[in-house]
Parts: structure tokens; C-alpha cells; sequence
């Protein structure tokens, strides 16, 4: 899988890694910690989440302009890293009000909008080269499987910090605190008696840890320190991922000679009469435009449905899904326990491969007896039921994507060898219907559940709880569509794109991607009004419609590159 690809695609994977392990530890907090500290309702704080969220793929537009006309791609990402790390460690400031919280986000908008697009380009730029071009389209499996792999970690280095910090403050997280806790301050606030009191003190004395130094007196403190706390441990989350983008920006500069050779500008690399610049008439221009302007629009779509990830998929792991786990259930959000267990499985497959050496036999049984030797040793510590939070959910889709990623890859090669591999616009279709599929579980799952507009945390939500394998199945066939459209749209795009407007298109990509965040968040109304049933419905009919469009002008996207 890896074999025959240029040393700089290395070198873009791991910057890539350590700014999306950042960018995803910061994602797997960010609803619940502006619900937690602000006491925001499921719109407001989902009309942030989206605008956030458009800024973040919308100025890569701004970013591409940059890098192609005045700067080029090394400085302007190099740029763009130095902001998102300023703007990270200002959001681990604990006790910001939401005018800084504003600013902060504005500036890891900022950031990653000159970063992201432009180390794509990078990228397509490696594999203009006609040794290469073959290996695009795994090239941009492989870039995005590093993606994911940062982001795989990203949940548990959240919900690390943040129950050492609640810890360190003496509380246990619970789900429901942080709402009751808001309505009570602010039911106090306003002279009225706040009708679950007794639920709340039970709660708040389950949630203090025995000898934890918290010594309870009154609700309305204990109401205003367990937020503050969580608000803390939250901030310090954001810390983790300033901390990770500085390794982004370390690898990125050490290692520079691996792509100098194509971070030339086009305008640049005219002058010096490159026989690989490759000029286009003004016709192929306009065919190759209109082409990815119409995949622009259906990416709008996808991302629309997507994310609902960080938002209502996450407040339904919060509201929906059960609080305790099995053991067993629990080894599948546990990383000491998961991870061995995967390296034994590595180790097994080493063992029983045809065609593998000795030497690598050899690490096999070693991946064994290690892996099965820890996987025991973290399992043996588990209690019959164990407890999950939301934000853990979010490293389904990563883990997913590191180890499917060398499936569809081979499928695709062995589908390639046959003469029968589908065309990039056409894997992107498929993905649309995969997709479609994936919310058609969420609508299964939901029919049965009282409306968000209905919702009071307390007991009878509690009996309501569904299991978790709900949110996994969705993860996991969300994961295949995104590996059919995602990783795929990336690499069309770098291939139909002119060549001067190498950053304006993937400006494009990620601009459209942002119309589809702020979508994501801004269809949070219909969350609160209508049945959850319906609002998944409504996904699912979107992503149908894009899927049947993207088919009906398949012909205008396969022909884009034709002379």
C-alpha cells in the first residue's frame, strides 16, 4: 500500500496527524462544552458549532488566493499553523467569557483556512509528476487514513483531561448535571423554585468522589463549581491540542527538502520555463471549472449530513444512549484494552500470512503474547458495568477509517487489475448512497424515542436509554461512505483543477464544505421541533438526491480531463 509513493507524502501525513489530532480533540469537546459552561440550548449552540465550522473550511478559499498569487503553499501553511496554535492556547484559557471564546475560534479559523487546503495541494502537486500520477488516488486514501489517525486518539486525550481534572477537583462526570445545574442557577436566579431539586441533590452527591476534598453545602455552589470544573477540564483539553499542532509545525519545517521541489508557485515556475507546467486552453479551463463547480454543490450535502457527528449524533450519545456499558461492551471505548487487542489481531494475521518472512513471523508472535498479554491485564480491571461519555464516540469513525482504509484500497486495486475499478466521480456517487443508508439507522432508532423538544434529563429519559451499537453501526457504515466520497473528491479535485488555480480549488472543495458545516449546525432547529425520526429522514432524502444528481452528470465529471 505504501510502496512506490514520494518521501513528501510522508512528511504531509504525520503535519497532517498532529494539526487533526489537535483539531479533533478540541471537536470531540466543543458542543459540550459550550452547553456545560455556557448553558446554551441545542441552537444556539449549534448555530456557533456551524458558523465555526464554516470559517474553518470556507477560508481555505482566502488561503488558496494567498498561496497561489502571493505567498505559495510553504509559507502560507507555515503561516497558517503558527495562527491555529495562538488561537488553541487562548481557548485553553479557563475562565474566558464567549467574547474571547469568539476570538479564539475566529483565529483557528483563520489558521487552519490557510493550512488545510494548501497541504492538499501539496499533495496533488507530488503526483502531477508522471512517475507518480498512477498512485493519486491511494496517495490520498493514505493522507487521509493519517488524518484519521490523530483523530482516532483525539477523544481519549479529550476525555483524559477531562476526568483528571474533574477528579482533581473531586466529581465524577455525569451527563446530566451540567443542564440541571444551569436551570437551577438560573430558576434561582429568577426567585422561582426549582422543581427538581431532590433529583439534582442526588445527582450532585453521586457525582462527588469519596475523600475527593469537594465537601457539598448548598446546591447553588456545588451547582456553580461543578460547572466551573467542567468548563476547566474542557479549556484544558483545547491545551492538548495547541500542544499537538506544534509537532505539526516542527515536522513540517524539518523536513522541508522532502517537497521544496513542488512548493513553486505557478506564475514562478513559467518564468523558469518548467517543461512540467502543464497550460490549458481557455476551454479545457471552463470544462474542468464547471466540472468540479457541480461536484462543489453536492459536497454542500454530504458535510451537511456528516457532521451532524459533532452535533446531534453527539447529543444523542449524551441524551439517547446508555451511560454504563458491559466489560465487554466497554472494550471497544477503552484505548488500553482496545489497542493491544488490535496488535494481537496485526500479530495473528503476520503469523498466518503465506507470504510472510520469518523476520516479520517473529513480530507477529511477539504482537501476540504482548498484545493478548495487556489486552488481559486492562480487562481484568473492569468492573461488570463500566461508564462511557459522548465524546468518546468520536473515535468510531477514526479507527475505522485507519484499518477499512487498507480494505478499499485493495478492493479498489484488485477491482483495478480486472479492468472493472470505478471511476473517481463514480466511487463518489456510491459513497452518497452509503451514506443515505447509514442515517437510515439513525431514523430506525429513533422512532421510538421522546422528541429533543420533549426531553427532561432525569429518571424516565435514563430508562429510555438505547445501546450504544446504534451510534457504532452508523460510525462504521458513515466510515465506508466517507472512504468511497472523501479521500476520493480530495484527489479529483487535485486532478481536474488547473494548475494555476492549484489552491482556489481546493479552497473550493473545503469553501463548499463549509457551506455544508454551517448547514450542519443551522438545521438545529429542526432538531428541537420536529420528531428525531424526521430530522434524520431529512438527511437521508438529501443525500439521495445528491447521489441520483452526481450520476445524472457522471458523463460532464469522467470527460473533465479529456484533451
Amino acid at each position: 500500500m505504501l510502496k512506490g509513493h514520494p518521501k513528501g507524502l510522508f512528511v504531509f501525513l504525520f503535519a497532517n496527524m498532529g494539526e487533526r489530532f489537535g483539531y479533533y480533540t478540541m471537536m470531540a469537546i466543543f458542543i459540550l462544552f459550550m452547553q456545560a459552561k455556557f448553558g446554551l440550548d441545542a441552537k444556539s449552540a449549534g448555530q456557533i458549532y456551524g458558523t465555526f465550522l464554516f470559517g474553518i473550511y470556507f477560508i481555505p478559499l482566502l488561503g488558496g488566493i494567498i498561496a497561489d498569487k502571493f505567498l505559495g503553499f510553504g509559507k502560507t501553511i507555515t503561516l497558517g499553523i503558527i495562527l491555529m496554535i495562538g488561537g488553541y492556547f487562548m481557548l485553553a484559557q479557563p475562565g474566558s467569557g464567549l467574547p474571547f471564546v469568539y476570538l479564539s475560534l475566529g483565529i483557528v479559523s483563520i489558521g487552519t483556512g490557510f493550512f488545510k487546503g494548501n497541504l492538499q495541494a501539496l499533495v496533488g502537486k507530488l503526483y502531477d509528476d508522471a512517475n507518480y500520477t498512477k498512485f493519486r488516488d491511494s496517495a490520498f486514501n493514505i493522507f487521509y487514513m493519517g488524518i484519521n489517525i490523530g483523530a482516532f486518539f483525539a477523544p481519549s486525550a479529550a476525555q483524559g483531561m477531562s476526568n483528571w481534572i474533574l477528579k482533581k477537583g473531586g466529581l465524577i462526570y455525569n451527563a446530566n448535571l451540567p443542564s440541571m445545574a444551569h436551570e437551577y442557577l438560573n430558576a434561582t436566579a429568577n426567585g422561582r423554585t426549582f422543581e427538581e431539586t431532590a433529583e439534582l441533590t442526588k445527582l450532585a452527591h453521586q457525582s462527588i468522589l469519596a475523600d475527593g476534598g469537594y465537601q457539598f453545602t448548598n446546591l447553588t455552589d456545588f451547582s456553580n463549581y461543578y460547572i466551573d470544573t467542567l468548563g476547566q477540564s474542557y479549556s484544558y483539553g483545547f491545551g492538548i491540542a495547541a500542544v499537538s499542532i506544534c509537532v505539526s509545525l516542527l515536522i513540517f519545517l524539518v523536513f522541508r527538502k522532502t517537497y521544496k521541489h513542488v512548493d513553486i508557485m505557478h506564475k514562478h515556475a513559467k518564468q523558469k520555463e518548467d517543461h512540467n507546467i502543464v497550460e490549458l486552453t481557455p476551454q479545457q479551463n471552463k470544462k474542468r471549472l464547471t466540472a468540479l463547480a457541480l461536484l462543489f454543490i453536492v459536497n454542500i450535502f454530504f458535510w451537511m449530513a456528516f457532521h451532524q457527528n459533532g452535533f446531534t449524533l453527539t447529543i444523542f450519545a449524551r441524551d439517547y444512549t446508555v451511560t454504563e456499558v458491559s466489560w465487554f461492551t466497554y472494550v471497544f471505548f477503552d484505548l488500553n484494552a482496545l489497542l493491544p487487542i488490535i496488535a494481537a489481531i496485526i500479530g495473528v494475521i503476520l503469523l498466518i500470512g503465506k507470504n510472510t518472512s520469518g523476520l516479520w513471523k517473529g513480530v507477529g508472535g511477539v504482537l501476540v503474547v504482548l498484545g493478548g498479554g495487556l489486552a488481559y491485564f486492562s480487562i481484568s480491571g473492569f468492573a461488570d458495568t463500566m461508564p462511557i461519555t459522548p465524546m468518546i464516540f468520536q473515535h468510531f469513525n477514526p479507527i475505522f477509517i485507519v484499518f477499512l482504509t487498507p480494505v478499499v484500497i485493495g478492493i479498489f486495486a484488485a477491482l483495478n487489475k480486472r479492468g472493472k475499478e470505478p471511476s473517481s466521480p463514480r466511487k463518489i456517487g456510491i459513497g452518497l448512497f452509503i451514506a443515505a443508508a447509514s442515517f437510515l439507522l439513525m431514523v430506525l432508532v429513533s422512532s421510538g424515542l421522546v422528541s429533543p423538544k420533549d426531553f427532561i434529563p432525569g429518571p424516565m429519559a435514563d430508562a429510555m436509554r438505547v445501546t450504544p451499537y446504534w451510534l457504532i453501526a452508523t460510525y462504521f457504515s458513515l466510515t465506508i461512505s466517507e472512504l468511497f466520497y472523501s479521500p476520493i473528491g480530495i484527489s479529483f479535485v487535485s486532478k481536474v483543477a488547473p494548475p494555476q488555480y492549484a489552491g482556489l480549488m481546493q479552497g473550493g472543495w473545503l469553501g463548499s464544505t463549509a457551506i455544508g458545516n454551517m448547514l450542519a449546525g443551522l438545521i438545529g432547529p429542526f432538531w428541537e421541533q420536529w420528531e428525531m425520526w424526521q430530522f434524520f429522514l431529512l438527511l437521508v432524502v438529501m443525500l439521495l438526491i445528491s447521489a441520483v444528481f452526481i450520476f445524472s452528470i457522471m458523463k460532464t465529471l469522467e470527460t473533465a480531463t479529456e484533451e
